[in-house]
């Protein structure tokens, strides 16, 4: 089964290189490029596409806008970010928009690649190094921590998770089988309003359960 990839980038090198990559790939094709964001968000429902590369300044609307939109309109969709990191201050916000993870753009290609089949798969890209920079830089500008209404357990399941923490990991660190921690982590979205394992790395670090 193919991968259907939308890519967004204001700058059409970025856009051709992109679309070469993906389309030397067994098992992905290219099927749109958007140059804005508004572009992005009416490529991504005509083409109805699994993943979509969103580069986050764009003009007309930046990546941002569009990843909440389409994330909003299209739930199936997933949107990869992909990022300068050192000048895009705004990363955080697409994270919290719904998207399911980013890399650099000096990534190195089998990495994008394995990044966009990892997205594909219905996984949140959890870099952990990168993303807890990120998330920290930015979380420590919210109000203070919430409370969250989980379980002790499922509190002990969201520590792991944004510690970057895999689903057979958290099982061997806590001895759980596969299925229990997907059982936890499928409550933990549904209690929390998340949209991804991302957005609950976010959370987590919002509720001050991560130091």
């Amino acid at each position: 089964m193919t991968t259907r990839v939308v890519v967004a980038d204001d700058e059409a090198l970025v856009r051709g290189g992109f679309r070469l990559l993906v389309d030397s790939a067994p098992g992905l094709s290219v099927v749109g490029e958007a140059a804005t964001g508004k572009e992005a968000v009416e490529v991504t429902r005509r083409e109805r596409p699994d993943v979509v590369l969103m580069d986050v300044r764009m003009p007309v609307m930046d990546g941002i806008e569009a990843t909440r939109q389409i994330c909003s309109a299209q739930p199936g969709v997933r949107v990869l970010i992909v990022t300068t990191f050192d000048l895009d201050e705004y990363v955080y916000g697409a994270l919290r928009s719904g998207a399911a993870g980013f890399v650099l753009k000096d990534t190195l290609p089998p990495d994008l690649l394995q990044a966009i089949h990892v997205i594909a798969g219905g996984e949140s890209l959890l870099a952990p190094t990168v993303t807890r920079r990120l998330i920290e830089r930015h979380v420590a500008r919210v109000p203070p921590p919430r409370h969250l209404q989980i379980t002790d357990r499922e509190r002990e399941v969201l520590v792991l998770i944004a510690k970057g923490l895999s689903n057979q990991e958290i099982g061997a660190e806590l001895c759980l089988s596969h299925g229990t921690v997907k059982t936890h982590v499928g409550h933990l979205l549904a209690k929390l309003g998340a949209r991804s394992r991302v957005h609950l790395v976010i959370t987590a670090y919002e509720a001050g359960l991560v130091p």
